[in-house]
Parts: structure tokens; sequence; C-alpha cells
């Protein structure tokens, strides 16, 4: 059995010029999947839009700080089977890592690691690990993949579980 590290709040906050789908109506029904290892959380729908604005908090539990968290946007559809509008995926080895540090006493809002966009990420602009509000936090903006245009603005917040060693 796997030993539970703590939890991973992933807060997905927005879409930003996602492909259109739709094209009578210029938009689409977006919605967010997350996997992490066998693990699949999924978003709400948004629809008739191609800037949603979801500001929902999906919860992962993390047993293998290695694994990638993979991400897929899809466009709903009633009918006929959803249509892909992008992948990502992220690692959250450097944060786990940060977050299993002892952080009390450290001022509010210290950088903790600054994560840099390049070929082996799918980063769209530099992303910071912070200590903010006795909390271990990250802002993330990913460049979809496999698509024309689109990316996705994430949060992230380390939730320790009581008892789990550090």
């Amino acid at each position: 059995m796997e030993c539970l590290l703590g939890l991973l709040k992933v807060k997905v906050v927005r879409g930003l010029n996602l492909a259109i789908c739709d094209p009578l109506s210029h938009s689409s029904d977006p919605y967010v999947v997350i996997h992490l290892g066998q693990q699949k959380v999924k978003s709400s729908i948004k629809y008739k839009t191609i800037n949603p604005e979801w500001n929902e908090e999906l919860t992962l539990s993390i047993t293998n700080m290695m694994l990638p968290v993979k991400i897929d946007v899809f466009d709903h559809d009633t009918f006929t089977k959803d249509d892909s509008m992008g992948n990502a995926e992220f690692c959250i080895l450097d944060f786990v890592e940060v977050a299993k540090m002892d952080l009390n006493g450290l001022p509010d809002g210290t950088v903790m690691k600054t994560l840099h966009p390049d070929k082996d990420n799918c980063l769209a602009a530099e992303s910071h690990i912070k200590w903010k509000d006795g909390k271990v936090t990250q802002n993330i903006f990913l460049k979809l993949r496999n698509t024309e245009t689109g990316e996705l603005v994430l949060h992230l917040e380390w939730v320790s579980i009581p008892g789990i060693a550090h």
C-alpha cells in the first residue's frame, strides 16, 4: 500500500483563448479532467465560451510525488463524442518537496522556488511556489498542447494530513 503524503487542492481558475469547437456559435462548451495515477476528477461544463471561469476546487490524494498531473480539456457535445481541446501536464515534485519542509516562522509571501517555462514543461509563464497564509501555494499558467490555442490557469494548495511525518 502506498503512503499518503498529503492532499493537493487544484483550483481550476479559468481557461484563456480556448479552441472554438462549435463553429455555429463560435464558441465551445469546455470542461477539465485532471488525472493523477488512477485518480480522475472533473470540473463542471461552462457553456458557450472560449474564456471560461470555473473557480472550482478539485482535490487529489498524493501518494507518489514522481507522477505528473495530467490535464485534458474537452468540449462537451450532446449527441457525439466530446472533442479534445488540448492537454497539458505538470510535475509536482518540487511543490511536494517544499510542502514537506518546516516553513513555520517564514515571512508570508516568501517565494520558495521559481519554475521557468521550457521545452520540457507546459508552463506558459514563470511559476512561484510560495509560503502564503500558512500554506504552500502555486499559481500555474499552462499552455495546452495538441491544439492551436489555449491556456489554463490553476492554483495549487497543499493540505498536510495530521499525524503524517514530513
